[in-house]
């Protein structure tokens, strides 16, 4: 099959998905007004709440969920083979991601731009406030886990991307400094700053750092466990610093590799004429996990992500200058999404591998495809940026640094958000000292994941990746599946056809309680004592998602119709905690810090 029939096909799909049904979502499900005053004028104020022209809010917010996942999950996906994964991709971008990205932008900005934390306890219950804080400290927890393996395992094996990677950090701080002293534009600072990276790639190539001796000194097993731990010191140090100073300038600079990174690929397919050489459906070995309902959460971010309800109702929905953008902003901002997946899926199936034995070689077993993912995707880029005339270990340092920077960007928010979490369940349960204790806090936000992320297991691409993984993807859908829940009950409140939100809530519920019950029997079976109860913990709140989803399903029907004005008690008003010296970030759950007119949302 040539790839770039592929890409063609669905990227038609997406287009008509576009056309069509984001335009039935907007009239018919989600009622947008062009004339309603939006929360970025209502309460603007130059810092939170801007209204700005959609064409860059897409552009923001596409960045901001677009991180690693949707290249590793579908990287893995293919296992199954490359026909089931890109049919979730395409299918479960369009009446999935879409419905819910979108819906999660639209009901914020009705409820004066608040997070989807408080939207919960709004629309659904208190009790769902509680739950969503369960579900987010274990889904970043999950996060931070995966992603520091991810970036653990791509610098133990291409050292030349060490030095871009980490001279990139006092880089954008430069940046940062630069922009926030001057007030300056940051569309030629970062562009500088790309340059100046991929500068650096070609030294880094030169010049590889390998530390396997240092960590045989220190008496590690694996290189990258000490890789892990400097990752969680230098998220922990980062998550204390003001979001102008690190995060931003790192997003502007990360931003521009996205769109590269997706033009090197269609563009190498389109030049080399590659054909996918991987099965359409794949003849997995005896024991490996069942397609059903491992394939619909092991692409996760490549489909439908909760993070991305984190981001629209976070900052996107306080930047919407019309209602009506929302769908071009939220439902385009999946399908672009999803682009980044069918891009991740053509690499590892049509740039890999030149036959289909050499490819079998590569996903001979499930431990195999979760383990050497990203390796996978990163030779697949570097295949067809040859295309284009780059020579091919220049070319895997680029990728390499392209999926390292996405991981990190997403790890660097998520431990700042994790901490948020921390602070929040302590100021619920009491123990207001923690709440404000911003050092103990940001501690316990990293020691869980880095927990997970030494745990023992199989090697550097042994089961361990592959069971957090599933595990992230399970509590991601539960976190889409609360924002649908909600998005669902809003929509039936005000009499309109909820059907196009309860069907793909049905579904992820479905799928993931599945999975969740298969792998509690594996990990018991297993004496997995470690994971066994937390995928019991993650089952619990499953069960309690789909309560509370169902209560408030059947409240709303029996409910006069609600009016299409927006409610509650103003922007944001989620009981944020207080914010640290030189930190102007919202810390209100789900909300990604904000600092400037410019700020970057959080990740997944």
């Amino acid at each position: 099959m040539p790839a770039i029939v592929v890409v063609i096909a669905v990227m038609a799909m997406f287009a008509l998905g576009y056309r069509y049904y984001s335009r039935y979502l907007a009239d018919r499900v989600y009622g947008l007004d062009p004339a309603y005053v939006t929360p970025a004028h209502r309460f603007a104020d130059g810092v939170d709440f801007v209204p700005t022209n959609k064409h860059v809010l897409f552009g923001h917010h596409f960045t901001s969920i677009a991180g690693a996942a949707p290249i590793v999950g579908p990287a893995i996906a293919v296992f199954w083979g490359w026909g089931p994964a890109l049919a979730w991709v395409v299918f479960g971008t369009i009446f999935a991601a879409g419905v819910h990205d979108f819906g999660a932008l639209a009901v914020s900005v009705r409820h004066r731009a608040r997070n989807i934390g408080t939207l919960a306890a709004d629309v659904i219950s208190k009790r769902a406030r509680t739950l969503f804080l369960l579900i987010i400290f274990f889904l970043l927890t999950l996060v931070n886990a995966v992603f520091a393996v991810v970036i653990g395992n791509l610098l133990v094996a291409y050292p030349g991307a060490v030095i871009p990677i980490f001279v990139e950090i006092p880089l954008a701080i430069a940046i940062g400094q630069y922009i926030y002293r001057t007030r300056s534009a940051a569309l030629v600072p970062s562009l500088i700053g790309v340059a100046a990276l991929y500068f650096l790639i070609w030294v880094g190539n030169l010049y590889p750092i390998e530390i396997t001796g240092l960590a045989d000194a220190l008496g590690f097993e694996r290189t990258r466990d000490l890789w892990v731990i400097i990752l969680f010191v230098y998220a922990f140090i980062a998550s204390r610093l003001p979001v102008w100073l690190l995060l931003q300038p790192r997003d502007y600079i990360n931003s521009h590799q996205l769109f590269i990174a997706i033009a090197v690929i269609f563009a190498g397919v389109l030049v080399g004429m590659d054909r996918i050489v991987a099965p359409m459906f794949n003849d997995v070995p005896a024991g490996s996990p069942s397609i059903f309902p491992f394939l619909f959460i092991t692409v996760a971010c490549g489909a439908i992500s909760g993070f991305h309800s984190l981001v629209a109702s976070g900052t996107t929905s306080k930047q919407l200058d019309k209602e009506t953008d929302a769908r071009y902003v939220g439902y385009a901002g999946a399908i672009g999404e999803g682009s980044l997946a069918l891009g991740s899926i053509i690499a590892v199936t049509a740039g890999v591998a030149a036959t289909r034995a050499e490819w079998e070689g590569l996903y001979a077993s499930y431990a195999e495809a979760s383990g050497g993912a990203t390796r996978n995707f990163v030779n697949g880029i570097a295949s067809f940026a040859t295309n284009l005339g780059i020579e091919f270990q220049l070319a895997t340092v680029f990728a390499a640094v392209v999926v390292i920077s996405f991981a990190a960007t997403t790890m660097d928010t998520g431990v700042r958000l994790q901490r948020y979490i921390v602070q929040e369940i302590a100021e619920l349960v009491g123990w207001r000292r923690l709440s404000r204790h911003l050092t103990l806090a940001g501690l316990l936000a990293v020691a869980a994941p880095l927990t997970l992320a030494l745990l023992p297991g199989g090697g550097d691409a042994g089961y361990t990746f592959g069971v957090l993984w599933r595990l992230f993807g399970t509590t991601n859908q539960l976190t889409a599946g609360l924002a649908l829940a909600v998005i669902a009950v809003w929509v039936l409140r005000r009499r309109r056809n909820p059907v196009a939100v309860v069907v793909p809530l049905v579904f992820l519920l479905v799928m993931t309680t599945w999975a969740l019950i298969v792998q509690l029997r594996e990990f018991v079976a297993a004496d997995e004592w470690v994971l066994a109860p937390l995928d019991a913990i993650i089952f619990v709140l499953a069960l309690w998602l789909i309560v509370e989803a169902v209560l408030a399903l059947r409240r709303a029907s029996g409910q006069p119709a609600e009016s299409a004005a927006d409610s509650g008690p103003g922007p944001d008003s989620s009981g944020a905690s207080e914010s640290e010296p030189g930190d102007t970030s919202q810390q209100a759950v789900g909300a990604e810090p904000a600092a400037g007119a410019g700020a970057i949302d959080d990740r997944r």
